[in-house]
Parts: C-alpha cells; structure tokens; sequence
C-alpha cells in the first residue's frame, strides 16, 4: 500500500473553481484500479494551499492512474487554476 500527497497552490479568486475540478477528478480516481481512499484538505491559514491525500494498493496502480488520459484531461483544467506546478510525493511502508 503507498500513500501519495499531492500539494498544489491556486491563484487568488479561483477556489471555488478548483474545488469543483477537484471533486469530479477525484471521483475519477475512484474509478481507478488499486484506488484505496482519498482525501482533499485545505491549509487553515492560507486557503490557496491545498493537499490531496490518497491511497493506492500498489505503486504501479497510482502510476497507471497519474498517466492515464482521465487524469491528463482533468490535469489540463486544475493546471492554469494553480500558482505552481504540483508537488507530487509518493510514500510506502
């Protein structure tokens, strides 16, 4: 099992539009094979500053999913939303 953070920063004004474009990619990833749980969490002392946890059974499931065209389509919305590239770290036991 692995765990993957994903740290993103969104430019000001943009939040509601990122959270919906979260949500729908984040329903897609539930779709994904080896998809175990997730979650999404906002900084609580700047709201640009988001975080999505996931848990995947194997890492070859996480990467299946982090190149497949769902996410590369979704990935194509939240990009311009975000300040910054998106920090993506990956952790196992």
């Amino acid at each position: 099992m692995i765990r993957v953070l994903i740290e993103r920063h969104i430019a000001d004004d943009l939040g509601h539009h990122y959270d919906k474009a979260a949500r729908e990619t984040m329903q897609m990833a539930m779709q994904a094979h080896g998809y175990i749980s997730g979650e999404a969490l906002q900084n609580a002392y700047d709201p640009n500053h988001r975080l999505v946890v996931a848990t995947y059974r194997t890492l070859q499931d996480w990467q299946r999913w982090h190149s497949s065209s769902e996410r590369l389509e979704m990935m194509a919305t939240i990009n311009p939303m975000l300040e910054t590239e998106e920090k993506i770290t990956v952790f196992e036991h």
